[in-house]
C-alpha cells in the first residue's frame, strides 16, 4: 500500500508522556537488575549480599539511551500501525533488549520458564551472564534480534539489507557512537544511494551519543555540532537531535522527533510510490545525545561516574564486600520507584503497558526478526537449460561462471514479483562473468546517472558497493529477514569480511539450538577471479586462504565446495541456493576451463562429495592403484588430468587412479563434520597405504590438517599454493608453486616403490620441460603450446 503522506499527531498528552516514563524507568530497573541481583528482585526486603551476584558482568552505560529508544519505538508502533524492527548496534546494552523484550511479553512467549512476574523476574535477572544462562549482550536467543552484540561496525548494513524488499517495513538502527568510528559503519552510512522508495522498506539511523567507549572519548562526540551536522547531511541525511539529561525534557523531544521523522519519511515513500518521484531522497536520522550511564550512580567512591567512560559497564564493582556499594546500588535500585511500575504480583503496571504495541507489532515479535518464519523456496529453474555437452571429457571448454550467470538470470526473472533474490558484490560481477543477469534486473542505484552508464536502475537487485564489509552486511539482514542471495567475490578480496562471517557461522550455529528459530537461507558465497587465474593482476591478488578461516569455524554450519568444470558448478549452485542454515563457500573459475562431466555425472559426484574418475585412472579391472592423484579445484583437476595422460604415455604399467574431490568437508572423519567419511569410505577411496598425490587450491597444509587422522596420511603429499605469485602467464604459476603436471610427474615418481631408477629418463624430461617452460615464457610471454593447446586424450 502506497504510503500516505499526511501527518500524524506529533505533541504526545501528559499522560502519555507519564506513561513513556513509567516504561523507560522500568526497563532501567530491570536492566540493573539483570547485571547485579540474583535474589531479591523487586526489593520485598533490604538488599544483602547474598542477593548479589558473585559476578558482576554486563554494560550499564549504553543501556538507559536503549530503553529510551525502544520505549518510544513501541509508541510510534503503536500509535501508526507500524510494521518495525530496531537493530541495535550497541549489542552490549543487552540487559535493554532483553528488558525490554520482558516487558512486552515477547520474552516469556519464547521462554515461558521466564514469566512476566515476579519469579520470571527473578529467573530473568539470575541468568543473565551466569553460567548455563543467556549472554550479556544482544544475541540470537534474544527475540527481536537480527544482530549479535559482537558484530561492531554492521549494524547498519544489517539494517538496510533488511529494508531492501520489504516495502512496508520500518527498520529502526542504533548506532553506537564507538562502533560509528569502525569502517565497515563509516561505508555503510552510503546504503541511502541504494535504497528504492518505491520496493524497499525505510531505515531511520538513530546515533547515540553518549560520549564514550571503553575508556576513551569518541570521535563524533567531540566534533563541534555544525561539524558533526555537515559530515551527516554530506552523507545524504537530515538529522533531527534530542539532546539533554532531564527526563521529562527529553521524552518530550523524542517523541517529536520521532514523529517528525516518520512523517518525512511517509512523504518520501508517498512521493515516489504515488506521484513516481525519481529523485533521491534526503532521509531522516536521528542524533540522540544523552549521558552515558543516565541515571545511575553520579559518583562512586568520589569519583565521576555518570557521564563518563566509569559507566560502561559495572558501576559498583564490589557490592558484595563493599557496605558503601550495597547501599549505592539499593538507592539506585529504588530511585525507579519499582512499587509504582511492578504490580503485587510482579508484573508490568498498567502505565507501563501503555505505550506497547500488540501481538506481532511488539518489536520483540514481529516475524521480520525470525525470518525464516516468512523465507519460500527459490523458484529455481531445471539445470538441463544451461548444462553443457561433455561428448568425451576434457575436449571442450566453457568460462564455469559465465554458465552460471544464465541460470541466475533466469532466477532472477523467476523472483521478480517476489522480489526476494539478491546478487552482492563488490563492483564485480560482469568481472566474474555473471553479467547475463543484467537480462533480468539492473544494479541498484539511486544516485545520479549519465547517459555513459549501463545497467543502473532503482529497482535493481543487484548491488554493487566497493565495500566487501557493506555487501556481506546487506546480505546478512537480507537473509535474516527471510529472503536469499548470493555474495560473488574475487576470492582475494573476501579475506576482508573475515570477522563478519565469524560471527554469522555463530549465530547460525546458536540458533540451531533455539526451536523457535526457523532456519534461514544459507549465505553463499560465489570465489572466482581466484589465485591460479590472478595472473594478470598478480601477487596482491593471489590469496585462497578464506577457505581455511571457514574450515576452522563450527563444522555443522560450514560447507567449503571446489566444482572442476561447468556442469559441476550448476549442480552445486543448485545444492547450495536450496539449503537452510549453512556457510556455503563455492570456489569457481571464470576462465574457460575444460568440461569433465555431463550434467548427470556432475549431480552424482557432487552427491558424493568425492569420488574415483574411472575413466582418467588406470587402475582398472579390480586391481590396486600403484598410485592416488587426488585433486581439488579446477585449475588442480586440469594439471591432475594432463599428469595422469602423461603417466598413461610414459607409464602405461602404473596403475593409477585420480580422484576427485568437490566437498572439501569429505576429507574429514565422519565424526569431526557432518559431511565426513567413515574410515572404511576413505580407505577404500585413497587406499591404506599407497602413496596419495594431492594437487589442491589453497594451501597445502589444510589437506594435512583435515585429513592427519586417517591410515593413509603419512604416504600423503600435497602440492598447492605456497606464496609464490607475480604477474606472469597462467600456466607459470602453477610451475612456481610446483603444482603443474611435469612436477606432478616427478613427484608419483619419487614416492612409488621401485620407480626412481625405472623411470629415470622420464623424471629428466619432466624437468627439462619445466626448465623448457621457464625459458620460453620469458622469450613469447605466453604458455607452451603443449599447454596451452592441451586437451584430455585418454
Amino acid at each position: 500500500m502506497p504510503a500516505t503522506p499526511s501527518t500524524q499527531p506529533g505533541t504526545p498528552s501528559e499522560e502519555e508522556l507519564r506513561s513513556l516514563d513509567a516504561h523507560w524507568r522500568a526497563a532501567n530497573y530491570l536492566a540493573v537488575g539483570q547485571i547485579y541481583l540474583m535474589a531479591n528482585p523487586l526489593l520485598r526486603e533490604p538488599l544483602r549480599p547474598e542477593h548479589i551476584k558473585p559476578r558482576l558482568l554486563g554494560h550499564w552505560g549504553t543501556s538507559p539511551g536503549l530503553n529510551l529508544v525502544h520505549t518510544h519505538l513501541n509508541r510510534v508502533v503503536r500509535n501508526r500501525g507500524l510494521d518495525a524492527i530496531c537493530v541495535w548496534g550497541p549489542g552490549h546494552g543487552g540487559p535493554a533488549v532483553l528488558a525490554n523484550s520482558w516487558l512486552d511479553g515477547s520474552y516469556s512467549e519464547t521462554y515461558p520458564d521466564v514469566s512476566r512476574d515476579e519469579a520470571g523476574m527473578a529467573r530473568l535477572f539470575r541468568q543473565f551472564s551466569f553460567p548455563g544462562g543467556v549472554p550479556s549482550h544482544v544475541a540470537p536467543e534474544t527475540p527481536g534480534s537480527i544482530h549479535e552484540g559482537g558484530e561492531l561496525g554492521y549494524a547498519l548494513s544489517h539494517a538496510y539489507g533488511a529494508a531492501f524488499d520489504n516495502p512496508g517495513l520500518l527498520v529502526a538502527c542504533v548506532i553506537g557512537d564507538g562502533e560509528a568510528e569502525t569502517g565497515p559503519l563509516a561505508a555503510s552510512w552510503h546504503g541511502n544511494k541504494f535504497l528504492d522508495p518505491v520496493h524497499d522498506g525505510a531505515v531511520l539511523p538513530i546515533l547515540h551519543l553518549n560520549g564514550y567507549k571503553i575508556a576513551n572519548p569518541t570521535v563524533l562526540s567531540r566534533l563541534p555540532e555544525g561539524e558533526l551536522d555537515a559530515l551527516l547531511r554530506g552523507y545524504g541525511h537530515l538529522p533531527l537531535y534530542v539532546t539533554g539529561a532531564d527526563p521529562a525534557a527529553v521524552h518530550r523531544a523524542m517523541a517529536e522527533a520521532m514523529d517528525t521523522a516518520l512523517d518525512r519519511i511517509a512523504a518520501i515513500q508517498y512521493e515516489a510510490r504515488t506521484d513516481g518521484s525519481t529523485r533521491r531522497p534526503h532521509w531522516p536520522l536521528l542524533v540522540l545525545r544523552t549521558p552515558k550511564g543516565w541515571t545511575g550512580p553520579a559518583e562512586v567512591d568520589g569519583l565521576p561516574v555518570e557521564g563518563t567512560w566509569r559507566a560502561h559497564q559495572v558501576p559498583l564493582d564490589h557490592v558484595r564486600d563493599d557496605p558503601g556499594h550495597l547501599a549505592q546500588l539499593e538507592a539506585w535500585l529504588r530511585s525507579y520507584r519499582p512499587r509504582e511500575l511492578f504490580d503485587e504480583h510482579g508484573g508490568p503496571a498498567a502505565d507501563v503497558l501503555a505505550c506497547i504495541p500488540d501481538g506481532i507489532r511488539r518489536l520483540g515479535a514481529n516475524p521480520h526478526a525470525n525470518g525464516g518464519l516468512l523465507l519460500r523456496d527459490l523458484p529455481l529453474p531445471d539445470l538441463d537449460r544451461y548444462a553443457v555437452p561433455v561428448d568425451k571429457p576434457g575436449t571442450t571448454r566453457h568460462e564455469p561462471t559465465q554458465v552460471l550467470g544464465g541460470l541466475l538470470a533466469d532466477l532472477m526473472a523467476a523472483t521478480a514479483d517476489r522480489r526476494d533474490f539478491r546478487l552482492v558484490g563488490p563492483d564485480e560481477t560482469a568481472s566474474n562473468r555473471l553479467q547475463a543477469v543484467y537480462a533480468a534486473t539492473g544494479k541498484a542505484w539511486q544516485a545520479d546517472t549519465l547517459p555513459v552508464d549501463e545497467h543502473l536502475a532503482r529497482d535493481g537487485r543487484v548491488m554493487e558497493i566497493l565495500s566487501e564489509h557493506t555487501c556481506q552486511g546487506w546480505l546478512e539482514g537480507y537473509l535474516l529477514t527471510g529472503r536469499h542471495g548470493l555474495f560473488s567475490c574475487y576470492e582475494a578480496f573476501v579475506h576482508i569480511v573475515d570477522s563478519m562471517v565469524n560471527q554469522h557461522i555463530k549465530w547460525l550455529r546458536t540458533t540451531r539450538a533455539l526451536p523457535w528459530r526457523a532456519p534461514i537461507a544459507s549465505l553463499n558465497y560465489l570465489l572466482t577471479s581466484h589465485v591460479w587465474r590472478q595472473d594478470h593482476n598478480g601477487f596482491s591478488h593471489q590469496d585462497p586462504g578464506f577457505v581455511d578461516h571457514v574450515l576452522n569455524k563450527s563444522p555443522e554450519a560450514v560447507r567449503v565446495y571446489f566444482p572442476p568444470d561447468a556442469n559441476t558448478l550448476l549442480a552445486t549452485a543448485d545444492h547450495v541456493l536450496r539449503s537452510r542454515d549453512y556457510v556455503n563457500v563455492v570456489v569457481a573459475g571464470k576462465q574457460p576451463c575444460s568440461d569433465w562431466l555431463t550434467l548427470d555425472e556432475a549431480r552424482t559426484h557432487c552427491a558424493r562429495g568425492a569420488g574415483i574418475w574411472e575413466w582418467a585412472g588406470t587402475d582398472d579391472g579390480g586391481r590396486e592403484p600403484d598410485v592416488v592423484l587426488a585433486c581439488a579445484g579446477d585449475v588442480p583437476t586440469q594439471e591432475v588430468l594432463a599428469a595422469a595422460d602423461l603417466l598413461r604415455r610414459h607409464l602405461p604399467d602404473l596403475a593409477v587412479r585420480v580422484v576427485n574431490v568437490v566437498d572439501l568437508a569429505r576429507l574429514m572423519p565422519a565424526e569431526e563434520h557432518p559431511h565426513g567419511m567413515p574410515d572404511a569410505e576413505f580407505d577404500a577411496l585413497f587406499t591404506r597405504d599407497k602413496p596419495v598425490l594431492f594437487a589442491y587450491h589453497g594451501y597445502p597444509w589444510l589437506i594435512h590438517r583435515l585429513a592427519y587422522r586417517r591410515a593413509v596420511h603419512p604416504h600423503l603429499h600435497v602440492r598447492g599454493y605456497k606464496e609464490s605469485g607475480t604477474t606472469t602467464t597462467p600456466f607459470d604459476m602453477v610451475v612456481r608453486n610446483d603444482l603443474d603436471r611435469y612436477r606432478l610427474v616427478m613427484d608419483v615418481i619419487d614416492r612409488v616403490p621401485g620407480l626412481a631408477v625405472r623411470a629415470a629418463a622420464v623424471r629428466q624430461e619432466m624437468a627439462d620441460r619445466r626448465t623448457r617452460h621457464h625459458d620460453w615464457i620469458r622469450e613469447h610471454g605466453t604458455d607452451l603450446p603443449e599447454v596451452a593447446d592441451w586437451s584430455w586424450s585418454g
